[in-house]
């Protein structure tokens, strides 16, 4: 397959399906197992989404080693690794030091979006090869469902209170303290919360994840 940004390297965060530790805020309306499936089934399609794009080499980052991961890469080629680092921040300012080591561009998604395709990923690298040093997928909730660097600094992910609605102004405040010009996509919706569920149902084609 010939790759459209070689320079370039997109990865997907990803957390083990352990139940009852994925998709929690979602138990009051459907469950452990319930969760469990639907964790398991955004991973699938963000997977499905991108590994086949062409637009850029593409990596499986994982919370923790496990079979369905293995499952999920057989018949690809794409690699997978563990996450290392004890708190969100720490964990992706890791893979950016890594990859920046081979990469020039480096984007990184997480599981939660499933309304994040391919002409947005593309959208982000045309910015940064533009020359803007970050450029990001705001979420609806308050966090970003991407995150697009050029370079890094430990700044950017020291002291953010992960998994609240301040996650992308705290981000902001980071990168006016470093003085870097940043942009904004349009923002997206994780689904994270029991009426993030309407969205897939209003949604034909991602109606599937439901089942």
């Amino acid at each position: 397959m010939t790759i459209r940004y070689p320079d370039s390297c997109l990865i997907q965060f990803a957390k083990a399906p352990l139940q009852g530790q994925v998709k929690t805020r979602m138990q009051s309306a459907l469950g452990e197992n319930g969760c469990l499936k639907l964790h398991r089934s955004l991973v699938e399609h963000q997977f499905s989404l991108h590994h086949q794009s062409g637009i850029s080499d593409f990596e499986l980052w994982c919370s923790a080693d496990h079979p369905f991961f293995d499952q999920l890469v057989e018949k690809t080629r794409v690699p997978v690794y563990v996450q290392q680092g004890e708190d969100l921040g720490q964990r992706m300012h890791n893979v950016f030091i890594d990859r920046f080591r081979q990469y020039s561009y480096v984007i990184l998604i997480g599981s939660d979006c499933p309304f994040l395709d391919s002409d947005y990923v593309i959208d982000a690298l045309n910015r940064l090869k533009q020359g803007i040093p970050a450029v990001f997928g705001p979420a609806t909730d308050g966090g970003y469902v991407l995150i697009g660097l050029s370079r890094v600094n430990a700044s950017l992910f020291e002291g953010v209170l992960w998994g609240t609605d301040q996650v992308m102004e705290q981000t902001r405040d980071r990168l006016k303290a470093l003085d870097w010009q940043w942009e904004e996509l349009r923002p997206l919706s994780d689904i994270d919360r029991p009426e993030d569920l309407e969205l897939l149902f209003c949604d034909e084609k991602l109606r599937v994840l439901l089942e």
